[in-house]
């Protein structure tokens, strides 16, 4: 198979690059003005060491040591020890896709000519990506200001021939994994280490992939509640665009006619006094409450479009040959957007695991207790609220919000700091837990479904049904459920059931 590429040139990556180039195997390539770019920015850091400036970053410490001065025989040592001593990484280790958008995002970063690198030392962590030399990187570490720090230095050991990485599924050493690829290591000069670590590519890496999973994660929401609505015989007036018109927040407006479009032709669905007057909130409320969330998901992608296209390192060497010590790696933009983003994806869970709560509770419905045939004997659906009860509980904890915190680090130097990658990784497992919760409501639902006989479900819920129904079969008796659940939880993850579905209805976001 031919292989695809995406071209790089520091400005106009998308969120759907990106995961072309990490999930889908795209490789990358460098265009020529990027080149140039590197080259001119490359020259200024040169005639800086050539006539021994002292300008931080390039001739001095770091940090605290900003004013101890460098001399050009040192400079290599300087930049070989700035990565070997701030690898301090810990606990485990990030997934391949993960590694993959940290180096793609500081190619994409170095690729905007501000940093000073050598166009040689770049297109080896280009091969990096495009071989599959995975460096070994510990999720744990990061202050998330001054740059990923120690994440990124873990990623650049490789490329010196220290570290580890994983190559063609197997973890080895750093040097072997790119004598095994046919990579030359390299031997870092002046400024290049700092080039590499310093900047915001760990947590944005981290909280795109979470910004991409939770923007198919909110359609599934729309589908799993569409589900429950017909299950339960909910009330269609509630979706009526009137009403949403006069309130006109877009997320809002959106859900709403995802909803009218997903059950459009049901019979499972009753009007305004045909069953009762009104219907509880998690069904009635969904288009403010699914909103809210999109609206919140749409402002973190806009932040994170702006991100991986951005100049994150420091000092920045400018088109005009000055070089600028500024904070462009404070990682605040994108720690209080992970924030958000957290806090939107578990509103998305808190909401579903209360409408799982509707279907299986015959007190609330008129349903058979906990879906199931035989109940005392068999226990159906009983447990699985239990355990979306513990994931949306567990993620009240997470959504505590890192932004707020702040630790000063080198001797006060560095006194104010982000926590961005940790708001990013709690994003990332919220968006893991409300996913969980969603399958769970998916499947309750079609096996409420299945005790209603002589109605048609709509257009957009009979395709979801279907697919889910290829996958897992109505439970008649008691059986191992996290077997069924796992089958439904992939079908969100593969992308299968929203693919299936978005063929016969386009979700609006």
């Amino acid at each position: 198979m031919e292989d695809k590429y995406i071209e790089i040139n520091g400005n106009s990556l998308t969120l759907d690059d990106l995961i072309n180039v990490v999930r889908n195997g795209y490789k990358v390539v460098l265009d020529e003005e990027a080149e140039e770019r590197v080259k001119r920015s490359r020259k200024i850091v040169d005639d800086i060491v050539e006539n021994d400036r002292v300008v931080y970053g390039i001739t001095t410490g770091f940090g605290k040591f900003a004013d101890v001065t460098i001399s050009q025989d040192d400079c290599k040592t300087l930049q070989r020890n700035l990565i070997v001593s701030h690898a301090c990484g810990t606990g485990e280790v990030f997934p391949i896709d993960i590694t993959r958008t940290i180096m793609l995002l500081r190619i994409n970063n170095l690729a905007k000519g501000y940093s000073g690198i050598r166009l040689s030392t770049l297109n080896t962590l280009i091969e990096m990506l495009n071989r599959g030399v995975h460096p070994i990187i510990p999720e744990k570490g990061s202050l998330g200001a001054s740059g990923d720090l120690a994440p990124l230095a873990h990623m650049v050991l490789p490329m010196i021939g220290e570290g580890e990485a994983e190559y063609e599924g197997e973890r080895v050493s750093g040097l072997e994994a790119m004598k095994r690829a046919g990579i030359g290591i390299v031997e870092l000069t002046s400024k290049e280490g700092l080039a590499l670590i310093n900047g915001t590519q760990v947590m944005t890496a981290v909280g795109a992939l979470a910004l991409y999973d939770s923007i198919n994660l909110i359609k599934i929401s729309d589908i799993a509640a569409s589900l429950t609505l017909e299950a339960l015989r909910g009330i269609k007036d509630a979706y009526d665009l009137r009403t949403h018109v006069v309130r006109p927040h877009k997320g809002q407006i959106d859900t709403a006619k995802n909803i009218l479009n997903l059950i459009e032709g049901s019979s499972f669905i009753t009007r305004q006094g045909e069953l009762r007057v009104q219907d509880a909130y998690t069904l009635r409320c969904v288009p403010q409450v699914h909103g809210a969330s999109k609206d919140a998901i749409n402002y973190v992608k806009e932040k994170v479009e702006i991100e991986i296209n951005s100049v994150t390192d420091n000092p920045i060497i400018t088109e005009e040959g000055d070089v600028i010590s500024g904070g462009n790696f404070h990682g605040q933009p994108m720690a209080i957007s992970f924030d958000f983003l957290g806090i939107a994806a578990a509103e998305i869970a808190n909401i579903s695991e209360r409408r799982l709560e509707r279907l299986i509770n015959f007190q609330l419905n008129d349903l058979p207790p906990f879906l199931v045939k035989h109940g005392g004997l068999n226990s159906g659906f009983m447990i699985t609220q239990y355990a979306a009860a513990a994931l949306v509980s567990e993620n009240k904890v997470l959504a505590h919000p890192a932004s707020v915190d702040s630790i000063p680090s080198s001797a006060n130097q560095e006194d104010h700091v982000s926590m961005g990658t940790i708001a990013a990784r709690k994003a990332r497992d919220i968006v893991e837990n409300a996913t969980r919760v969603l399958a769970t409501e998916l499947m309750a639902a079609c096996q409420a479904i299945d005790f209603r006989e002589g109605f048609n479900l709509g257009c957009g819920t009979q395709e979801a049904y279907n697919v889910i129904r290829e996958e897992v079969e109505f439970i008649e008796n008691d059986k191992i459920m996290y077997k069924e659940l796992d089958k439904c939880t992939e079908l969100i993850k593969s992308g299968k059931l929203l693919n299936n579905v978005e063929q016969k209805v386009r979700l609006l976001f």
